[in-house]
């Protein structure tokens, strides 16, 4: 591995053990979660997305927007609230709040020093575009305390989020939780949402996929509007990214029709991975994917 694959992200503590072990620090990219979006950087930044999302909604009605019906009909209630992005602005700052004190709660340990220490473990491909670790994150126990604590006891902290209701679950394949551990984290994110926790309190709050999704739709419709001559037929359909697979059915969904499935069931693969996960996950392609509907 060189540096350069590690981007430029990565920061030395200065406070070295010897020679050859530095300590580092570097942003981490949580997986099988996905929390609201910060990106609006502050109640003014939300404001102008409050307004965006409802000029979309207008662009939408008037069939402007190069979106399905299917889609557009789920997406509108959500948009015409007049404070979608105040709302999840408002829900990402909290997310981020709850995911500080909880991990500063569970990495403490009472009348002892220093606290524990952070137990990783990374993905079979370690690093996100942006450079990002891939990973699960929990407390570092020891292998007497592990033998007394169940797997729920132990959880991570991603999968913490998800029971706080602070984020559904984002499996992204091929990084599947195993066995034992998927069936714990979508009970986990049921029971948020049946008991309404979290971004789950409010029913007309964008999911952080979707938000992302109508930006991006945003920006596309802006171009189409203003007739940007330089807009091609690709770049309509560049707000689109991943194909949706129900786990419950084994049904894959296309890439506008994710709304189709239930948020906890979810199942997100890259276009370049759907040969290879339709073959082994046995997936049956939706009926209006293969234009059967």
């Amino acid at each position: 591995m060189t540096l350069a694959s590690l981007g430029s992200q990565p920061w030395v503590d200065p406070h070295t053990s010897d020679g050859d072990t530095p300590k580092i620090r570097m942003p981490v990219r949580m997986l099988s979660v996905d929390t609201p979006e910060v990106t609006a950087e502050d109640d003014e930044g939300a404001a102008k997305v409050d307004e965006d999302f409802a000029q979309l909604a207008e662009w939408i009605r008037k069939g402007l927007a190069p979106i399905s019906h299917g889609l557009a009909d789920f997406v509108l209630p959500k948009l015409e609230t007049g404070n979608a992005g105040t709302l999840q602005y408002r829900q990402g700052k909290a997310a981020s709040e709850f995911s500080r004190a909880n991990m500063k709660a569970r990495l403490d340990r009472p009348g002892k020093k220093p606290d524990r220490n952070l137990f990783i473990r990374v993905a079979d491909t370690p690093f996100a575009p942006d450079n990002r670790l891939l990973a699960y994150l929990a407390p570092s126990y020891s292998k007497a305390e592990l033998a007394t604590l169940t797997r729920e006891e132990r959880a991570t902290f991603n999968l913490d989020l998800v029971a706080a209701g602070w984020s559904p679950t984002f499996i992204l394949y091929p990084t599947i939780p195993g066995e034992l551990d998927l069936p714990i984290l979508l009970s986990a994110a049921e029971k948020a949402m049946t008991e309404q926790r979290g971004i789950w309190e409010e029913p007309a709050a964008l999911l952080a996929y979707e938000y992302r999704a109508m930006e991006k739709l945003h920006g596309v419709t802006a171009r189409k509007a203003a007739e940007d001559p330089t807009l091609t037929s690709a770049d309509l359909y560049s707000w689109r990214e991943r194909y949706c697979a129900d786990m419950r059915t084994r049904v894959l969904h296309g890439q506008e029709d994710w709304f189709r499935v239930d948020p906890v069931y979810r199942l997100w693969i890259w276009p370049q991975d759907v040969p290879e996960a339709v073959a082994r996950l046995n997936l049956t392609p939706s009926a209006r994917l293969v234009g059967a509907d």
